[in-house]
Protein backbone atom coordinates (compact mmCIF):
# COMPACT_ATOMS: atom_id res chain seq x y z
CA UNK A 1 0.00 0.00 0.00
CA UNK A 2 1.46 3.31 -1.10
CA UNK A 3 2.02 6.24 1.23
CA UNK A 4 -0.55 8.29 -0.66
CA UNK A 5 -3.20 5.57 -0.23
CA UNK A 6 -2.52 5.45 3.50
CA UNK A 7 -2.84 9.24 3.67
CA UNK A 8 -6.23 9.12 1.93
CA UNK A 9 -7.46 6.39 4.28
CA UNK A 10 -6.30 8.38 7.31
CA UNK A 11 -8.04 11.53 6.08
CA UNK A 12 -11.33 9.74 5.39
CA UNK A 13 -11.13 7.67 8.57
CA UNK A 14 -10.51 10.61 10.85
CA UNK A 15 -13.30 12.56 9.13
CA UNK A 16 -15.70 9.66 9.71
CA UNK A 17 -14.64 9.40 13.37
CA UNK A 18 -15.01 13.13 14.05
CA UNK A 19 -18.45 13.29 12.40
CA UNK A 20 -19.55 10.17 14.30
CA UNK A 21 -18.53 11.61 17.68
CA UNK A 22 -20.41 14.84 17.08
CA UNK A 23 -23.38 12.90 15.74
CA UNK A 24 -23.45 10.66 18.81
CA UNK A 25 -23.87 13.71 21.02
CA UNK A 26 -26.76 14.92 18.86
CA UNK A 27 -28.39 11.46 18.81
CA UNK A 28 -28.06 11.13 22.58
CA UNK A 29 -30.12 14.29 23.03
CA UNK A 30 -32.73 13.17 20.51
CA UNK A 31 -31.97 15.68 17.79
CA UNK A 32 -33.34 15.15 14.25
CA UNK A 33 -29.87 15.02 12.65
CA UNK A 34 -27.77 12.56 14.61
CA UNK A 35 -25.07 9.93 14.32
CA UNK A 36 -25.48 8.87 10.71
CA UNK A 37 -26.15 12.35 9.33
CA UNK A 38 -23.06 13.94 10.87
CA UNK A 39 -20.83 11.01 9.95
CA UNK A 40 -21.97 11.13 6.32
CA UNK A 41 -21.64 14.91 6.11
CA UNK A 42 -18.08 14.86 7.42
CA UNK A 43 -16.98 11.96 5.19
CA UNK A 44 -18.66 13.48 2.12
CA UNK A 45 -16.93 16.82 2.66
CA UNK A 46 -13.58 15.10 3.10
CA UNK A 47 -14.14 12.99 0.00
CA UNK A 48 -15.02 15.99 -2.16
CA UNK A 49 -11.90 17.80 -0.99
CA UNK A 50 -9.81 14.74 -1.82
CA UNK A 51 -11.34 14.73 -5.31
CA UNK A 52 -10.33 18.37 -5.68
CA UNK A 53 -6.80 18.04 -4.29
CA UNK A 54 -6.11 14.90 -6.35
CA UNK A 55 -7.52 16.35 -9.55
CA UNK A 56 -4.39 15.63 -11.57
CA UNK A 57 -4.82 11.90 -10.96
CA UNK A 58 -8.33 11.51 -12.36
CA UNK A 59 -8.03 13.96 -15.28
CA UNK A 60 -4.33 13.59 -15.99
CA UNK A 61 -4.81 11.13 -18.82
CA UNK A 62 -7.46 13.25 -20.55
CA UNK A 63 -5.84 16.69 -20.51
CA UNK A 64 -2.29 17.96 -20.83
CA UNK A 65 -0.72 18.77 -17.46
CA UNK A 66 -0.52 22.47 -18.33
CA UNK A 67 -4.31 22.60 -18.74
CA UNK A 68 -5.04 21.28 -15.21
CA UNK A 69 -5.64 24.01 -12.66
CA UNK A 70 -6.42 22.87 -9.13
CA UNK A 71 -8.32 25.27 -6.84
CA UNK A 72 -9.58 23.39 -3.75
CA UNK A 73 -11.01 26.60 -2.29
CA UNK A 74 -13.77 26.57 -4.92
CA UNK A 75 -14.78 23.08 -3.83
CA UNK A 76 -14.75 24.18 -0.17
CA UNK A 77 -17.02 27.12 -1.00
CA UNK A 78 -19.41 24.82 -2.84
CA UNK A 79 -19.54 22.38 0.09
CA UNK A 80 -20.25 25.08 2.66
CA UNK A 81 -22.94 26.62 0.45
CA UNK A 82 -24.62 23.30 -0.25
CA UNK A 83 -24.62 22.22 3.38
CA UNK A 84 -26.80 25.21 4.17
CA UNK A 85 -29.78 23.45 2.59
CA UNK A 86 -29.31 20.45 4.86
CA UNK A 87 -28.97 22.69 7.91
CA UNK A 88 -32.12 24.59 7.00
CA UNK A 89 -34.04 21.32 6.95
CA UNK A 90 -33.61 20.76 10.70
CA UNK A 91 -34.73 24.25 11.74
CA UNK A 92 -38.39 24.76 12.57
CA UNK A 93 -40.44 27.29 14.53
CA UNK A 94 -42.95 26.35 17.20
CA UNK A 95 -44.74 29.21 18.92
CA UNK A 96 -42.11 31.67 20.12
CA UNK A 97 -39.32 29.10 19.98
CA UNK A 98 -37.03 28.25 17.08
CA UNK A 99 -35.77 24.67 17.28
CA UNK A 100 -32.83 23.06 15.51
CA UNK A 101 -30.42 25.98 15.34
CA UNK A 102 -27.73 24.17 17.34
CA UNK A 103 -28.12 21.02 15.25
CA UNK A 104 -27.88 23.08 12.06
CA UNK A 105 -24.72 24.71 13.40
CA UNK A 106 -23.26 21.31 14.31
CA UNK A 107 -23.92 20.07 10.75
CA UNK A 108 -22.22 23.17 9.38
CA UNK A 109 -19.13 22.81 11.59
CA UNK A 110 -19.02 19.06 10.81
CA UNK A 111 -18.87 19.90 7.12
CA UNK A 112 -16.03 22.35 7.81
CA UNK A 113 -14.21 19.63 9.73
CA UNK A 114 -14.62 17.30 6.78
CA UNK A 115 -12.91 19.87 4.58
CA UNK A 116 -9.97 20.12 7.00
CA UNK A 117 -9.63 16.35 7.27
CA UNK A 118 -9.94 16.02 3.49
CA UNK A 119 -6.97 18.27 2.82
CA UNK A 120 -4.96 16.61 5.59
CA UNK A 121 -5.00 19.58 7.95
CA UNK A 122 -5.32 17.19 10.88
CA UNK A 123 -4.06 19.27 13.80
CA UNK A 124 -6.65 22.08 13.64
CA UNK A 125 -9.33 19.55 12.65
CA UNK A 126 -8.75 17.48 15.80
CA UNK A 127 -8.65 20.61 17.97
CA UNK A 128 -11.94 21.89 16.53
CA UNK A 129 -13.54 18.45 16.94
CA UNK A 130 -12.70 18.50 20.64
CA UNK A 131 -13.89 22.11 20.98
CA UNK A 132 -17.16 21.25 19.23
CA UNK A 133 -17.82 18.30 21.54
CA UNK A 134 -17.08 20.46 24.60
CA UNK A 135 -19.39 23.19 23.29
CA UNK A 136 -22.26 20.77 22.65
CA UNK A 137 -21.96 18.87 25.95
CA UNK A 138 -20.32 20.99 28.65
CA UNK A 139 -21.85 24.27 27.54
CA UNK A 140 -25.30 22.67 27.80
CA UNK A 141 -24.69 22.24 31.53
CA UNK A 142 -23.36 25.79 31.87
CA UNK A 143 -26.36 27.17 29.99
CA UNK A 144 -28.81 25.32 32.23
CA UNK A 145 -27.27 26.90 35.35
CA UNK A 146 -27.22 30.47 34.07
CA UNK A 147 -30.01 32.83 35.18
CA UNK A 148 -32.39 33.32 32.29
CA UNK A 149 -35.78 34.64 31.29
CA UNK A 150 -38.61 32.42 30.12
CA UNK A 151 -41.25 33.39 27.61
CA UNK A 152 -44.65 31.91 26.86
CA UNK A 153 -47.32 32.42 24.22
CA UNK A 154 -50.58 32.79 26.15
CA UNK A 155 -54.20 32.89 24.97
CA UNK A 156 -57.26 33.19 27.23
CA UNK A 157 -60.76 32.77 25.79
CA UNK A 158 -63.91 34.02 27.54
CA UNK A 159 -67.56 33.67 26.63
CA UNK A 160 -68.65 37.12 25.50
CA UNK A 161 -71.15 37.47 28.34
CA UNK A 162 -68.54 37.02 31.10
CA UNK A 163 -65.31 38.63 29.89
CA UNK A 164 -62.86 39.79 32.56
CA UNK A 165 -61.66 43.31 31.81
CA UNK A 166 -58.05 43.90 30.88
CA UNK A 167 -57.02 45.32 34.25
CA UNK A 168 -58.24 42.17 35.99
CA UNK A 169 -56.38 39.94 33.53
CA UNK A 170 -53.18 41.95 33.97
CA UNK A 171 -53.46 41.79 37.75
CA UNK A 172 -53.98 38.03 37.63
CA UNK A 173 -50.93 37.55 35.41
CA UNK A 174 -48.81 39.86 37.60
CA UNK A 175 -49.84 38.03 40.79
CA UNK A 176 -48.20 34.89 39.39
CA UNK A 177 -44.82 36.56 38.83
CA UNK A 178 -45.25 37.09 35.09
CA UNK A 179 -44.97 40.23 32.99
CA UNK A 180 -47.06 40.87 29.89
CA UNK A 181 -44.74 41.98 27.09
CA UNK A 182 -47.41 42.29 24.38
CA UNK A 183 -51.18 41.92 24.29
CA UNK A 184 -53.69 41.72 21.47
CA UNK A 185 -57.45 41.18 21.37
CA UNK A 186 -59.76 39.15 19.18
CA UNK A 187 -63.50 38.63 18.89
CA UNK A 188 -64.09 35.13 17.49
CA UNK A 189 -66.78 32.62 16.63
CA UNK A 190 -69.23 35.25 15.37
CA UNK A 191 -68.92 37.38 18.45
CA UNK A 192 -69.45 34.62 20.98
CA UNK A 193 -65.84 34.36 22.23
CA UNK A 194 -63.42 37.09 23.29
CA UNK A 195 -59.69 36.30 23.38
CA UNK A 196 -56.67 37.93 24.96
CA UNK A 197 -53.43 36.95 23.22
CA UNK A 198 -50.28 37.71 25.23
CA UNK A 199 -46.56 37.09 25.32
CA UNK A 200 -45.48 36.52 28.92
CA UNK A 201 -42.06 36.88 30.53
CA UNK A 202 -40.93 35.41 33.84
CA UNK A 203 -37.68 34.58 35.64
CA UNK A 204 -39.01 31.33 37.10
CA UNK A 205 -40.54 28.65 34.91
CA UNK A 206 -42.58 27.39 37.88
CA UNK A 207 -44.58 30.62 37.72
CA UNK A 208 -46.02 29.47 34.40
CA UNK A 209 -46.97 26.13 35.94
CA UNK A 210 -48.76 27.89 38.80
CA UNK A 211 -50.50 30.20 36.35
CA UNK A 212 -51.75 27.24 34.33
CA UNK A 213 -53.10 25.60 37.51
CA UNK A 214 -54.93 28.80 38.43
CA UNK A 215 -56.47 29.13 34.97
CA UNK A 216 -57.56 25.49 35.04
CA UNK A 217 -59.63 26.14 38.17
CA UNK A 218 -61.28 29.30 36.83
CA UNK A 219 -65.04 29.14 36.34
CA UNK A 220 -65.22 32.06 33.88
CA UNK A 221 -62.51 31.08 31.40
CA UNK A 222 -63.78 29.10 28.43
CA UNK A 223 -60.34 27.82 27.40
CA UNK A 224 -56.69 28.84 27.52
CA UNK A 225 -53.37 28.02 25.88
CA UNK A 226 -49.99 28.49 27.52
CA UNK A 227 -47.12 27.51 25.24
CA UNK A 228 -43.78 27.79 27.01
CA UNK A 229 -40.92 28.86 24.74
Amino acid sequence: MSEETVSILVNLGTAWLAGSLIGLERSYHGRPAGFRTHALVCVASALLMLVSTHQTEWVGGMLPESAIQTDPTRMAQGIMTGIGFLGAGVIFKEGLTVHGLTTAASIWVTSALGILFGIGFLYPAVIVTVVTLITLSLFRWVESHLPSEFYADHVISYPIESVDDESKVRAMISSHGCTIKTMSYRLAERGKVYRYHMVLQTHDKDNLVKLAAHLRESSTILEFRLAVA
